[in-house]
């Protein structure tokens, strides 16, 4: 101990400047993302300063590739005309020089694709005027959606499928949180911003670099490891040798999670980006049960990496170092262990599944934003303060609780409020179990 207190303050700052160094050399990676997202939609909104945008839509599905026109008079008095073909969603936008007089906006009749149905008296054109905004919205509805009045249970059945998926995904992020604390005594109130790190680096990976999804998702796992490494070997651990107490740590998270955040902001702006692949087939067959591609995948990856942490926990040396330094750290010291190298590898481990937890979770969303892992930080914290403090298998199974009762809570309540539902539960169980379903002496993970 005597040893880390002596340390000589240069290379403590080196540490502190090679890790901002390398958080400020993946946000400027980061930064290639602030680019226009798609070829006709972003160029628009490039060169013009107004926008007229919408949807068009077929008994509730999105229709693409028709083509909406957008005519008017520019400030000149000039005409002006415009064109945009609608995304795989039946978005669409079209950039405009000024937000004087009326547009016209039409939908272009022959570019509707075969096997659209256009009920009759359709009228495909609108006229459009502007408002305080810089952006107006029109949309074309070729005929409402079949209304179709589902049972409580079958309502049930499908939304305990998505509470569950939501819970592994959400237990990705909790179980690094719970080994972090159980090692270091540390509230890592930034652990919202390295979920939010690892969709980043996959959209990077994927729009910056034009990687396949299938690469991008293995490296933004290995980057976002390369943070935890960073984040301790730069800050956590000198801050720990200078004998910095947890509230003192915890407090220096919560400066970093609001730095970081900011950050993410400042190089993706504050719009919403989709990964590939964010937009799949509903899987026929199934019932109730509404579930897409993309979340069958998502729940075969959540349960296979928690199926290997589980063996590496429970298996491997440095697992079982890693239980013995979360029991007890002085006596693990004693025993032989290095638990500053221990602690190492849970900042490595916990930063890798935040990671791919951020990347499952912007497609759950779906779509990426700054703050996107800020809005499920409380409810990673519930899942852990419900397992058990320090427990990574009680922050496992507080995860698919919170996550089923995210999700069963919107029979009853307003979507809005089924996040406020699950931590008021949360409180009502711990008033009878304060220390959580795993949390007793004999700790197991």
């Amino acid at each position: 101990m005597a040893h880390g207190r002596t340390a000589p303050i240069p290379r403590l700052h080196r540490r502190v400047v090679a890790a901002l160094a390398f958080l400020a050399a993946a946000a400027a990676g980061v930064g290639i993302l602030a680019g226009p997202a798609s070829g006709a939609s972003a160029a628009s909104f490039e060169d013009f300063p107004y926008s007229i945008k919408g949807n068009v839509r077929a008994a509730g599905e999105p229709v693409a590739d028709a083509t909406v026109r957008v005519t008017g008079e520019d400030e000149e008095g000039a005409e002006f005309e415009g064109e945009a073909t609608t995304d795989e969603n039946g978005a669409w936008s079209v950039g405009v020089p000024t937000k004087e007089g009326t547009w016209t906006v039409e939908l272009v009749e022959s570019s509707i694709p075969s096997g659209v149905e256009v009920p009759d008296g359709f009228e495909f054109t609108q006229e459009v005027t502007f408002g305080a905004t810089s952006s107006v919205t029109r949309n074309f509805t070729l005929g409402a959606a079949e209304r179709q009045l589902v049972g409580f249970w079958d309502q049930f059945l499908s939304r305990a499928v998505n509470g569950l998926n939501f819970g592994l995904m959400l237990a990705l992020a909790a179980i690094g949180l719970s080994l972090v604390f159980g090692t270091t005594g540390l509230s890592n109130f930034a652990h919202g911003e390295m979920v939010t790190f690892g969709a980043l680096m996959a959209l990077l990976f994927t729009t910056g670099f034009s990687l396949s999804i299938w690469i991008a998702i293995p490296l933004a796992v290995l980057a976002s490891a390369a943070l935890g490494l960073a984040m301790d070997s730069g800050l956590w651990r000198p801050l720990r040798r200078k004998g910095l107490g947890t509230v003192q740590l915890m407090i220096v998270s919560i400066g970093l999670s609001l730095a970081l955040r900011y950050v993410y902001q400042m190089f993706v702006g504050g719009r919403t980006q989709q990964l590939p692949g964010a937009v799949t087939q509903v899987i026929p067959g199934l019932g109730p049960i509404r579930l897409t591609v993309t979340d069958v995948i998502s729940m075969a990856v959540s349960l296979i990496v928690i199926v290997i942490f589980a063996w590496w926990l429970m298996r491997t040396r440095i697992g079982r170092a890693t239980r013995a330094v979360s029991d007890n750290p002085s006596l693990a010291a004693a025993s032989g262990i290095d638990v500053d190298g221990v602690v190492r590898v849970v900042w490595v481990v916990a930063a890798a599944l935040a990671g791919l937890s951020g990347v499952l979770w912007a497609y759950f969303r779906p779509g990426i934003k700054w703050d996107m892992g800020t809005s499920i930080l409380l409810l990673i914290f519930a899942s852990v303060t419900l397992g058990g403090l320090g427990t990574a298998f009680g922050a496992l199974i507080g995860s698919i609780i919170v996550g089923l009762l995210v999700e069963l809570s919107t029979l009853w309540i307003p979507s809005d409020l089924k996040y406020v539902g699950a931590l008021v539960v949360l409180i009502v169980i711990l008033l009878f179990r304060p220390q959580g379903i795993l949390g007793r002496r004999e700790r197991i993970g």
